[in-house]
This record gives structure tokens, sequence and C-alpha cells, in this order.
């Protein structure tokens, strides 16, 4: 794996290993998976009513893409990525994570971005582009310069992102002989893009839906490194739909979606989720179509977290306020304890009690036996476990999705710079 100066860390992580656990239950490369042809797989999510499956790789109208390798990953890997929409008159919203050291590309995506008018956005994977000083952030706008010239377009109209380790320089000559060549390979497709905004993912998170003459693809990545706030990721979402507001558009279906998950409780320097619209169709986005989409994909990051075999969600109620609800339901889905048990198929209510009670530490709480506590499904063979508590505090409530904790988790990020 690729070496640095120094010790580096992760901003989301650096190339994809051969695919590990016991076996996934959706997610990425989840056209392959139990059969199933639907994107939709997850009990959690509610599909749009009357919703069209589009090839995954296809692309809303007016967007071009492509993916092309320029060396960051070892072994030939695609890792520039280029998206693009052709109209000119865009509506667009630009989240970024919240982390207090934010990567460069984020840095320029904040100071040096017209958030709302987004046409184009160039990514780099194997190299996160974080704690690399004045000389990162150099790069990043480099990254963006490039993108812009090659598309014609105006530098505030083109985004960055990068995702890999943390702490070493960019090989930014490499990186700018890609985009030109990605410049050049541009399609209504986005197998290689996708490909190239990959990991540690095990495959690709990617889709492309039609309902009510709408069109709406997206493509996603993320695997380790993930914790609600918003979680380590990178979401790529196109529509040809009219958006009135696509900032409070976005922002509420993350909130629903990758504010809902959690991995391992880490909060990366990286995360960045655009979304695009043209406008063209001449319709409004059809109820539920970007909510049910974003979360089906958060969804399957939680299930290609890394070693990961299979999810749950912990279900919160009876909480005195929502924060309330909220950390405890964070506390849980954060629990190594928890994370093995779901693991080892143990109901261990035990665990859960445990993990609430240290979010609750100080508090007066009914106490929290198996009479509050739902945690059968942890000692179950269902692939999405249910596991519930009544804290018996008052009316409020939250809910987490996360994944369990495997060896292989252990032993690939014991290795992750070696």
């Amino acid at each position: 794996m690729t070496k640095g100066p120094a010790a580096p860390g992760r901003g989301s992580s650096v190339e994809m290993p051969e695919a590990r656990g016991k076996g996934q239950v959706f997610g990425a490369g989840a056209e392959e998976v139990a059969g199933s042809g639907s994107f939709f797989r997850s009990r959690w999510v509610t599909p749009p009513s009357g919703f069209e499956e589009l090839e995954p790789t296809a692309l809303a109208p007016g967007f071009r893409a492509s993916g092309v390798a320029c060396g960051l990953k070892g072994g030939g890997g695609t890792d520039v990525g280029l998206l693009a929409c052709e109209a000119a008159d865009v509506g667009s919203a630009l989240l970024l994570t919240r982390n207090a050291a934010p990567a460069a590309p984020v840095i320029v995506c904040r100071d040096e971005c017209d958030a709302g008018a987004i046409r184009a956005v160039v990514v780099n994977s194997g190299n996160a582009n974080a704690a690399t000083g004045e000389q990162g952030y150099r790069d990043a706008l480099a990254m963006r310069d490039a993108a812009a010239a090659a598309l014609g377009l105006e530098g505030p109209h083109v985004a960055v992102a990068e995702t890999g380790t943390i702490g070493v320089p960019l090989r930014v000559g490499d990186v700018l002989r890609g985009v030109d060549d990605a410049a050049g390979r541009l399609a209504e497709d986005a197998a290689g893009f996708s490909e190239a905004i990959m990991t540690t993912d095990r495959g690709p998170k990617r889709c492309a839906l039609r309902t009510d003459g709408v069109t709406l693809s997206a493509q996603a990545k993320g695997a380790g490194m993930i914790e609600p706030g918003f979680a380590t990721m990178l979401c790529f979402v196109q529509t040809d739909a009219a958006l009135d507001d696509p900032e409070a558009l976005l922002r509420g279906a993350v909130a629903a979606s990758f504010e809902r998950i959690t991995v391992d409780g880490q909060l990366s320097t990286n995360d960045t989720v655009l979304l695009q619209a043209t406008g063209e169709s001449g319709r409004p986005l059809p109820q539920g179509l970007l909510e049910a989409a974003l979360l089906q994909l958060a969804l399957e990051i939680v299930a290609d977290g890394e070693g990961a075999s299979r999810t749950a969600r912990v279900v919160v109620s009876e909480a005195s306020t929502p924060e309330e609800a909220e950390r405890v339901a964070r506390a849980i889905a954060n629990s190594p304890l928890v994370k093995t048990a779901l693991y080892g198929r143990d109901p261990n209510w035990g665990r859960v009690a445990q993990a609430a009670g240290m979010a609750l530490a100080g508090e007066e709480v009914p106490e929290l036996g198996p009479e509050r506590i739902d945690a059968a499904e942890l000692g179950s063979d269902v692939p999405e476990a249910e596991l519930a508590i009544r804290l018996g505090r008052g009316e409020a409530g939250a809910h987490v999705f996360f994944s369990d904790l495997t060896n292989d988790y252990v032993e690939l990020n014991a290795e992750y710079t070696t």
C-alpha cells in the first residue's frame, strides 16, 4: 500500500482490497448480491411509488462522466474521476464535513466554489490531501483549475473532492495528467466515475431511477471511518428535476440517511455530498425519491463497513429529549461490545443496557432490563437486525444504523499504511 513521510492517517481509505468478511447483505456490487436486481433492497427503505430502475451506471440527462487511472492506487486502479453537466443553468447544493481538521479539497470548496451553481466535480481516490498544509491547498486548487480549463468552465463552478490516506503529499502532476485524460473520455455513463471514487469499498455504490418524468442518478463511496455527522463518504447526485431550494432538499435527505449511519464512530476530514439539478424535465422532484435513494446508499455504506457481515438499526424511544435519544442511540451503535454481539449472533441485552447507561451516566433512569430492551434479533440470522430500547424518561426518540465489528476490520486497519 502507499507509504508516505511521517505517519499518515486516513481521510476515507487508500485502495480497494479484496472482498473481506462473511459476505454482504446488500450494497457495494449489489447487482450480484442475493440474486436481487432491485436497488431498494433494505427492509428500512420505502421506495417511491411507480419508479423505474435504469441501468445503475446511467446518468440523468445532461450529465457526463469518466474515470481514469493516474497511478495513485496500486495495481493500476481507476483513481481520477470527472463529472460534468452540459446545462449552463444548474442549481446545486454542496454539504461538507464538520471535522475541525478539514482536507484541502474541503477548504477549496468552502472558499472558492459557488455552492449553488456547481457544474462539475473532479475527484481523486488514493490520497485524501489532508494535513498537507499550504501545498495541499495549492494542489487541490490546481486540480479544480485544470478541470475548469479542460471543460471550459469558470473555477467557482467546479468542486473538488479527494479521498485516501491522510498526511501524504499529493502527486499532483500525475493527477493533473489524469484530469486531462478524463476530460477527453466523458460519456453518458458513470461506470468509470463510480469506480474512480472507491477506496476500501468492495464495489461501486450507484443507482439511476426514473419516476413521474424525472430521472435521478447517484454515485457514492464509503466503507470505513464512518460516523453520523455525516459519515466518511462521498456522494454525487444528478437530476433533471426543477428544484426551488436544492440545499434545503439535500439537507433534509442527508439528515435522514448519511446522518443516521455509523461503522466505527470516526468523523472524516473529507466528507462531501453534491446535488446538481438542471431543471430540464420541467418537473419537481417526486416526493420521497431523493430520500429513498440516499438512505439506500447510506445503508450500502454500512453494509460495506470494512469487514462487516451484518447491519442493524437501534431504535431508542421514551427519551426525555431528542438529544438524549440521539446520544443513547449512538452510544449503543458505536459500542464494540454491541457490535461484536451483532457479529457473533449473541442476543446479549446486557451489552445494550451497559452502553445506554454509560450515555446516561449521572441521570436517574428506570432499570434497563429485558422488559425495556429487545435484542432478540442480535441472536438471529437475519442480515438486518432490529434492536430497540425504551428509556422510560419521556416521549422523544432516535435511531441509528450500524454494522458489526469483525476480525477483518481489525486486520485491515492494523495494516492500513504498512
